[in-house]
């Protein structure tokens, strides 16, 4: 045992010594270039069923040839320059192989850069789409990594490129498209303002939480009958209009005024001097659980003309009759089902009326109230159709319960009524309504007011700049008259309005009125038109005119009277 132990630790060192001078020794990047060279010329030949020459000083048998399992694993004689060595240099012709035949090169496994890229060549049009549709999303650094890929022009990059697209030239930022949202936006004031409907319309004047729209109309009148009486004759006349509407801007709840005042003076010929006038506002509130109230609330007066039913003959002036008016409605839709129910109060009350020699007629006795409820039920078939059945019932009171000819004037009103409204927006909107209205008088002896009630209110543009209206109304007039029960008045206007140019506009009117006594065989018939022209010589002033023709039928003794007349004017709007 102790002499083995000499002989291995004496053995041992040698080896080790033997190591480090012959298997660790330095080898010179030539002989590593001439071993790979040689061997793949060897390979090369095997390849074609040849030997490979060898050195008479060494041994016959050809030494044993290393096959790497893959494909690739060493350099082909392609990658070498015999004149140099190096792997970098071109290939050269060499005697081994023929120009026709050339031997078949190793196939190289490819690289994981090469393999990529020629997936994703095959890919590029996918690619091409996909960056196409997110082009528009990207950052504008984004968006030019993925232009430079995706542009026509990158089509023609070379292979290292297409391996490698991370690569970026060095002036590659430059060249980056510039987001379209991040372009520089012209100054405000060269911006092109959008067109206005309509350019000289009122501007309105801002106070506190509305937009008030006043307007005044100055002019003279010419007319061949002063009063619109059988008596009338020529006169001139001064008319001086104010209009004014107001409109809130809540947010969500809205509120309207409008009102109106027109007086006319004389200042040649038949003797006129009247006023009238109304003020008129609308609040409308929602309410929970989809109610909606409408509140309205107006006063009203207007002398009573020459050729009412009620008009006194031999007068100077005729009495002033006042009104006041509210309602208050309640809305509510179920489904496609509507329901409003609206409560009315309309109290007139007249002035005393002045004689030819001075002294004054009361005219109390005409004093009287009216309290109406009204139940809609409508169905909405779409939303532009919504056909409504209604049914209404009321109660007419007279401050004195006795009038000054002894009848007892106060009646029960009592009406029912089927209609149609209409929302198409601008092109057509209103309703109308056809039914039966019916008013029993106290008094026994006073026949009821009773007949057909007819009522519209549409609008209608056929074309931009050109509105057509057509609205109807039946109302019931009483009357003090001994024997007499009232009348029933149905009245029908349609009108046009045409915007010929931005600062000109036309308007016309047709109007038909009919009157049908109760308790007697009389009937009058009112027969009117109208056209006018407005030029606007800026936004607030402008010139108008207008011309009118009126003419009243009656079977009844003295009512027959011809109006014409022919207005020019100045208006001022704000």
């Amino acid at each position: 045992m102790l002499l083995a132990t000499s002989m291995l630790a004496l053995l041992r060192p040698g080896l080790l010594h033997a190591q480090e001078t012959e298997l660790r020794g330095e080898v010179s990047e030539s002989a590593i270039l001439s071993d790979q060279q040689r061997k793949a010329k060897q390979l090369a030949l095997a390849a074609q069923g040849q030997q490979a020459p060898t050195n008479a000083a060494q041994d016959d048998t050809p030494p044993r040839t290393y096959l790497p399992a893959s494909a690739g694993a060493i350099p082909d004689d392609s990658d070498t320059n015999a004149a140099t060595g190096s792997v970098f240099d071109p290939p050269q012709a060499t005697d081994d192989t023929s120009t026709d035949n050339p031997p078949p090169k190793p196939r190289r496994r490819p690289s994981a850069a090469g393999q990529k890229a020629t997936d994703q060549d095959k890919t590029k049009p996918d690619a091409k789409a996909a960056d196409k549709a997110k082009k528009k999303k990207a950052t504008a650094a984004t968006t030019g990594t993925k232009a430079a890929a995706a542009d026509d022009s990158d089509s023609a990059a070379t292979d290292q490129e297409a391996a490698n697209r991370r690569a970026l030239t060095i002036d590659s930022a430059d060249k980056q498209k510039l987001d379209l949202g991040a372009e520089r936006t012209a100054a405000i004031e060269g911006q092109n303002k959008k067109a206005e409907d309509d350019p000289f319309a009122a501007t309105g004047v801002k106070w506190g939480s509305f937009v008030i729209r006043p307007t005044i109309e100055q002019g003279l009148t010419a007319t061949t009958n002063g009063d619109s009486s059988s008596a009338g004759t020529s006169a001139l006349l001064s008319e001086t209009a104010l209009r004014f509407s107001a409109i809130s801007d809540w947010r969500e709840n809205s509120a309207s005024i409008d009102g109106y005042g027109l007086f006319r003076e004389t200042v040649s010929g038949y003797r006129v001097h009247d006023a009238q006038g109304r003020i008129e506002g609308q609040l409308n509130v929602d309410l929970d659980n989809e109610l909606r109230a409408i509140a309205k609330l107006g006063y009203e007066a207007v002398p009573e003309t020459a050729s009412s039913p009620n008009a006194i003959a031999g007068v100077s002036t005729q009495p002033l009759r006042q009104t006041i008016d509210g309602s208050l409605g309640i809305e509510k839709a179920v489904g496609k089902m509507q329901y409003t129910l609206t409560g009315a109060v309309s109290h007139d009350f007249y002035g005393d009326a002045k004689l030819s020699d001075g002294t004054s007629l009361s005219q109390k006795d005409q004093d009287n109230t009216l309290y109406t409820a009204t139940l809609r039920t409508g169905y909405e078939i779409s939303p532009a159709l919504t056909p409504f059945t209604e049914i209404e019932v009321g109660r007419r009171t007279y401050d004195q319960r006795i009038d000054n000819e002894g009848f007892e004037r106060s009646s029960t009103r009592l009406g029912a009524r089927a209609g149609l409204q209409l929302d198409m927006g601008e092109k057509l909107s209103g309703e109308f309504s056809a039914g039966w209205l019916r008013e029993a008088i106290d008094d026994n002896s006073l026949e009821p007011i009773s007949g057909a009630t007819v009522n519209a209110d549409l609008k209608w543009s056929p074309e931009r700049g050109t509105t057509i209206g057509l609205t109807g109304k039946t109302t019931v007039e009483t009357t003090t008259t001994a024997g007499e029960s009232g009348d029933i008045l149905y009245s029908g206007r349609l009108t046009g309005e045409r915007q010929i140019r931005a600062n000109l506009t036309g308007n016309a009117a047709l109007g038909l009125d009919w009157r049908d006594y109760v308790g007697i065989d009389g009937h009058d018939r009112i027969l009117s038109a109208e056209a006018g022209l407005t030029w606007w010589l800026n936004r607030y002033a402008g010139l108008t005119t207008r011309v009118k023709t009126e003419k009243l039928t009656s079977n009844l003794p003295g009512r027959d009277y011809t109006a014409n007349s022919i207005y020019l004017g100045v208006k001022v709007q704000r």
